[in-house]
């Protein structure tokens, strides 16, 4: 049995499908307030339902309590429910988490991270520190970093809207970044059960090819055939809302998107190797599913 935590959110739900999709038995963490149509959704892949909450230890002892593995993608950035925070759900919850699964004999434990950034931050450091708990339990484990999510970053929810013709830039738009797909960091993690490759393994994961946002601006108009109006949030600007910051998340929010303007590029041509079959989607046709 795989316990996935975070089951109704967009990663991992399609985390849940791919289990399904390949006959591995699937357990789906959600709570009693998510909505209906996503937990219908887990049902209908064949999933067991267990109802619980990363701020309810008792609740996640329960939930691993059978299981051969946990793959962890919960977070409350896009939370808006009373009580959740990075410090109670990212932080506490997720440390909770790894121990409730280590007593209860757990083989193997994926947590869905991000690589170093360069700033502190609160969301950061609770991963971190889930990360540190990780390596401490006797499980092997596996933690996934990705870069910048394309169907987060290049959205309209973050400014970046290439299908009516205009985009939000963080920074100059000079540094590349390694955009991955949702689907590929997924795809990595259920594969990453079953790989000895991927025991006690950190590994970054990014896309295909590493652009820059100012090239991503211009495929973009290739790809939709009509100009984009394109306006830079200045780093000094995410500098200030940075120091400015009164709360974790605004905080966290404000690092990451210093993060974007700073560029991360990861080579993956080693994890590839270690993980053959595996296929990266480009930013070209995450465009090309948009027309």
């Amino acid at each position: 049995m795989n316990l996935v935590v975070g089951a109704t959110g967009m990663l991992g739900s399609e985390i849940c499908r791919l289990l399904a999709a390949t006959d591995k038995p699937v357990r789906a963490l959600v709570r009693q307030s998510s909505a209906p149509d996503k937990v219908a959704a887990l049902r209908a892949l064949g999933a067991e339902i267990v109802f619980g909450d990363l701020k309810d230890a008792a609740s996640l002892e329960a939930a691993c309590r059978g299981a051969r593995s946990v793959i962890s993608t919960a977070s409350s950035t896009l939370s808006r429910r009373e009580g959740d925070s990075i410090e109670s759900v990212d932080h506490r919850g997720q440390l909770s988490l790894v121990d409730a699964a280590a007593n209860a004999g757990i083989e193997r434990f994926v947590l869905v991270s991000f690589p170093p950034i360069g700033v502190d931050f609160p969301l950061q450091s609770a991963k971190r520190d889930a990360e540190e708990r990780l390596r401490q339990s006797r499980m092997k484990y596996t933690i996934l970093q990705p870069t910048m999510f394309t169907e987060v970053w290049l959205s309209p929810a973050l400014g970046f809207d290439a299908v009516n013709g205009t985009a939000q830039i963080y920074g100059t738009g000079q540094n590349r970044i390694s955009w991955i797909s949702f689907r590929d960091v997924a795809s990595f993690a259920v594969a990453a059960l079953d790989n000895p490759k991927a025991d006690n393994a950190v590994i970054k994961l990014g896309g295909p090819e590493a652009l820059s946002p100012v090239e991503v601006v211009k495929l973009a108009e290739q790809t939709f055939g009509r100009p984009i109006n394109v306006q830079h949030v200045p780093e000094e600007a995410l500098r200030a809302q940075y120091g400015a910051a009164t709360d974790s998340l605004q905080k966290s929010f404000a690092a990451l998107m210093l993060s974007y303007a700073e560029g991360e590029t990861i080579d993956m041509a080693d994890t590839l190797r270690a993980f053959p079959g595996q296929r990266l989607q480009s930013v070209r046709e995450h465009f090309q599913q948009k027309q």
